[in-house]
């Protein structure tokens, strides 16, 4: 499900934009998008991975999930699979974030 589509430019916030826009924004100069996904689904995933030109190995891990902490780099970009503990009363909650960052 996507959370946010955001676009920054000069480190400002310029707009929230619909997922259409991204390739707009990224052609500007100094231009950066941010998408924030929640349970992905596949077709979300390849979506994201097509505009972004994501590695199809990152995208399929993030797919799968219950990866091990990491840093990957694929030519121009960086995944990274952080792992987040919640309490939940005197239970421990492990979740995964998956992140992908490029230029």
């Amino acid at each position: 499900m996507l959370v946010n589509c955001v676009a920054y430019e000069a480190g400002r916030k310029l707009a929230d934009i619909d997922k259409r826009e991204i390739s707009d924004y990224l052609g500007r100069p100094g231009c950066f998008v941010w998408v924030a996904l929640r349970d992905a689904t596949a077709a979300e995933l390849e979506e994201m991975r097509e505009e972004f030109g994501l590695h199809e190995l990152a995208v399929e891990d993030a797919r799968l999930g219950h990866q091990r902490p990491k840093l990957e780099e694929y030519s121009d970009s960086l995944f990274v699979v952080l792992k987040t503990i919640e309490i939940a009363g005197d239970d421990l909650k492990v979740g995964e974030v998956d992140v992908f960052a490029g230029a």
